[in-house]
């Protein structure tokens, strides 16, 4: 049976681009993909046919625009239409091209060659319907974090296990393993996402032992490990923080993404509460990214 999917699309001002993309993704999208058009933006989300109703859309557009309209913007325009998922995938496939990100990572889509000249780590991607393609503000903070926490610049990198948790389509546990990681747990809850992570493990060469795939969260990293990176919405990181002392070492890090930055304070204060020592915050536009140490849990 084809897979049918609602095919979102929202026309806006380019400096509303952020709050839409946030709304569609808590709205449950599990792919996006952006088009500039000189000023304004066409963003486009993919949902499952059978998870959502037209009334649900109609309620999506009214979020939308009370959303933007109240930051100060001209007010978007919301068009929806079904698609089949072969469809999906070439409606985007056009719009994404390589991509440099921090110092010494390039995320190539699985399809195009890197250039020839290219001197950073290939990170080969396709990521299907999951979400993750290297373009959005917070994976690309995300994996800037990870060349940080992971740089072998002046001394070797010790044995190193990491755990991604919500991992869409791998791509953060996959740059962990490039940048010198012995092996990473990737976990997901959505059954899409986990089915991307194996594909795009074998597209990089990474061995099944390297990278432990799972369907879940937290529960199913069955090791301490020495960092946890969770690029997810703020209420999700809030909601899992109290579970992470059970699989993160002591003065192990933590990368936490996929934050607006007026959620910042309230993120960093629960992870204070479980713990956690912030180090420093990392922001790109409306998003922020929280990198933070595992101190102890509190007396």
């Amino acid at each position: 049976m084809v897979q049918r999917w609602w095919e979102i699309t929202v026309t806006c001002q380019a400096e509303a681009e952020d709050i839409v993309y946030w709304r569609l993704q808590s709205f449950g999208c599990q792919g996006t993909a952006t088009q500039q058009q000189q000023g304004r933006v066409l963003i486009q989300g993919y949902v499952p046919q059978q998870q959502v109703t037209l009334l649900d859309i109609a309620a999506l557009g009214v979020w939308i625009e009370q959303d933007v309209v109240a930051q100060g913007y001209l007010s978007p325009k919301l068009h929806w239409q079904l698609v089949n998922e072969q469809d999906w995938a070439h409606s985007w496939q056009a719009y994404w091209h390589p991509i440099p990100v921090g110092d010494r990572l390039l995320i190539c889509p699985a399809w195009e060659t890197p250039p020839l000249d290219n001197t950073r780590l290939v990170i080969k991607l396709d990521p299907g319907m999951a979400f993750g393609t290297g373009t959005h503000e917070t994976t690309q903070l995300c994996l800037e974090a990870l060349e940080m926490q992971l740089d072998q610049t002046f001394e070797p990198l010790p044995p190193t296990v990491i755990a991604d948790i919500g991992c869409g389509s791998g791509i953060l546990a996959i740059a962990s393993l490039l940048l010198g990681a012995q092996k990473a747990y990737a976990v997901d809850t959505s059954e899409l996402a986990v089915t991307a992570t194996q594909r795009n493990a074998e597209l990089n060469g990474i061995k099944p032992d390297q990278l432990i795939v799972r369907q879940g969260s937290w529960e199913q990293v069955l090791e301490l490990v020495d960092g946890v990176v969770c690029n997810i919405l703020a209420p999700v990181i809030i909601e899992i923080l109290p579970h992470l002392p059970a699989i993160i070492k002591p003065k192990g890090w933590g990368i936490f993404s996929g934050i607006l930055l007026d959620q910042a304070d309230r993120v960093a204060e629960q992870l204070e509460q479980q713990g956690w020592s912030l180090g420093s915050v990392w922001r790109r536009h409306e998003w922020c990214c929280l990198n933070a140490r595992f101190e102890r849990l509190p007396d």
